[in-house]
């Protein structure tokens, strides 16, 4: 099974100890999102766990346990999304420049093939004109070019709590026109670095300018990483353009301290620092304690691999 750490929350972030604990302890619980009465217990072990795909914007606290997920066995690999904006829009981040220096750091330690860079979400408004974004992609990819592969990008999605989280900084999707303006110039852009431009869960054809659908948890890059093929099947609880083969998502939502207008994933700063105040990296789950009277449920796990075959 694949484990996704985490679409939820930045683990890497702000939970690396809780995370290398899990590993060691060999499970953890992850609370139903929506019915906090329903508990999973998730199997953790070199048996069962193929691969590991981390989402982050800051995994510098993480850097120093890697070492200890590599001694465990553990393959994985890294979303890490770095943006052109600044603390009114992502008020929780450390600078851009330190951000970008532990994205070389991550990729000198593990591979660049295993650090994929997500420029997520773009937003277009006055501030953030098409030209800013076409200026900024070119010098951050001067930066981060010779130490990733590839490139995700994303157009803003107005989910319900967006709108209300970011109303000072976003009022409207990205139009066709606009899309259609940044993709091409930032495929031009990215094709002199040999870096693979890709979308995540767009809907728009993007093909004539050589950008494709991204599979974010990525099947042939999961299987070249581990060496072997696995029987990857494509995620039915993600949008139906998503890409994504199945996994196994860890963490909660409500508790990361990043401080992104556009997330899904946060209702409110109460919220966020309530649950990061019951955070106990000892703890089973990532969120308090169980409570003892959830209904729990024994998720089933098991290898993808295709033992018979290796791709090495």
């Amino acid at each position: 099974m694949i484990i996704s750490a985490s679409r939820r929350t930045d683990i890497p972030a702000f939970y690396s100890e809780w995370f290398i604990n899990r590993l060691k302890a060999g499970f953890a619980y992850v609370k139903n999102p929506q019915n906090p009465n329903r508990m999973t217990s998730v199997l953790l072990n070199n048996d069962v766990v193929d691969c590991i795909v981390f989402w982050t914007k800051n995994p510098k606290p993480m850097l120093s346990k890697l070492e200890s997920i590599d001694k465990m066995g553990y393959p994985y690999y890294f979303q890490f999304t770095i943006t052109p904006y600044g603390h009114k829009v992502e008020k929780g981040l450390p600078r851009k420049t330190e951000i970008m220096e532990t994205f070389k750091q991550l990729s000198n330690k593990i591979g660049k093939q295993r650090v994929i860079w997500r420029y997520d979400p773009v937003i277009v408004n006055e501030t953030f004109s098409v030209q800013y974004h076409l200026d900024a992609f070119g010098k951050m990819i001067d930066i981060l070019g010779d130490y990733t592969n590839k490139c995700i990008i994303s157009f803003v999605d107005l989910y319900t709590q967006v709108l209300r989280n970011a109303k000072n900084v976003v009022s409207s999707e990205v139009n066709t026109i606009d899309m259609n303006k940044i993709s091409q110039r930032f495929s031009d852009i990215a094709k002199k670095y040999n870096v693979l431009l890709e979308t995540c869960a767009e809907a728009i054809d993007l093909s004539q300018y050589g950008i494709h659908h991204a599979s974010c948890i990525d099947l042939n890059l999961i299987e070249n990483i581990i060496g072997y093929p696995i029987h990857g099947k494509k995620d039915p609880n993600q949008r139906p353009v998503c890409g994504c083969i199945r996994s196994i998502d860890i963490g909660a939502y409500d508790c990361c301290s990043n401080g992104c207008v556009y997330c899904y994933a946060t209702t409110n700063e109460h919220m966020i620092r309530k649950n990061m105040y019951l955070h106990d990296p000892h703890s089973p789950m990532l969120v308090g304690h169980p409570r003892g009277d959830e209904i729990m449920k024994v998720r089933e796990a098991y290898s993808l691999k295709i033992r018979q075959s290796s791709l090495f």
